[in-house]
């Protein structure tokens, strides 16, 4: 009796290869990643008289230029640009600035605000 059960499963028994997912590709696509680029190391130091603004920027760009925007406080003092692209990385802005004040700089890359970097000499 155990026989008569155990023979018709054996020969059901290859067709349960064939259930199996078919949606789900063996070897998934590769991936894409598309970062943008990013500011690192900007800092803003007194040299004298002085304001200097060093930034370099990391990652894959379209070669444009960095433009940067000087405030202090909230009053805008000044714009800037330099270009940039895969050989050149690093950029340098001055501004000249003998009073202490509460300084901020605007860095972007085309119509976008990437980083702010803020250098404090009195309370904001």
């Amino acid at each position: 009796m155990r026989l008569t059960y155990l023979l018709p499963a054996l020969a059901l028994l290859p067709l349960l290869g064939g259930c199996r997912y078919n949606y789900v590709p063996l070897i998934p696509p590769v991936a894409k990643v598309n970062l943008p680029p990013r500011i690192f190391g900007a800092e803003i130091r007194r040299e004298g008289e002085e304001l200097v603004l060093t930034a370099q920027l990391q990652g894959r760009f379209e070669a444009g230029y960095l433009n940067v925007t000087w405030f202090n406080g909230t009053r805008q003092l000044a714009q800037d640009s330099v270009y940039l692209d895969a050989a050149q990385r690093t950029a340098t802005f001055r501004l000249r600035a003998s009073d202490k004040g509460a300084y901020r700089a605007a860095l972007g890359l085309g119509d976008s605000v990437m980083r702010l970097v803020e250098f404090y000499e009195v309370k904001p």
